[in-house]
């Protein structure tokens, strides 16, 4: 004898026959040409070696030396008629020259002077800029001979 509950929540009990034992049970699922959600489980299995996702970049090469002067350049690299060029001359004048000179023969904010003076006469072509400052309170630039 089986007990069994209706949805108003009465119990019924209710005998199990032959026939009722042997007929199919109702089983809800997937209709007919119908695919299911999920794709069938895979074998347990070890996964499969990835590929490598970015190959490594080449060791980069030791920087070049100095370049040479070519045939227009005077003996410390500057071109004959460039704002260098006229700075060096300026500079190699007896009494050297001061920071408006260079500022009116270049038409260079003062910091962009000093910096050229510091940066390129300085460090990049190696030369020595002598800083002086006048009687008058105005400074002088010169190279060192």
């Amino acid at each position: 004898m089986t007990a069994v509950i209706t949805a108003q929540g009465e119990t019924m009990n209710s005998t199990l026959t032959e026939e009722n034992a042997n007929a199919p049970a109702a089983v809800e699922g997937p209709k007919a040409g119908r695919k299911t959600a999920r794709s069938p489980r895979r074998a347990p299995v070890a996964p499969k070696k990835g590929k490598a996702g970015k190959k490594a970049t080449p060791a980069k090469k030791a920087p070049k030396g100095a370049k040479k002067a070519k045939g227009g350049k005077d003996a410390k690299g500057a071109r004959e008629g460039s704002k260098t060029a006229k700075i060096l001359d300026l500079l190699r004048r007896k009494g050297g020259v001061t920071a408006k000179e260079l500022m009116k023969a270049t038409g260079w904010q003062p910091h962009s002077v000093r910096g050229f003076l510091s940066g390129t006469v300085g460090k990049k072509m190696g030369l020595t800029v002598v800083s002086a400052k006048g009687e008058d309170g105005e400074r002088t630039y010169s190279i060192q001979a």
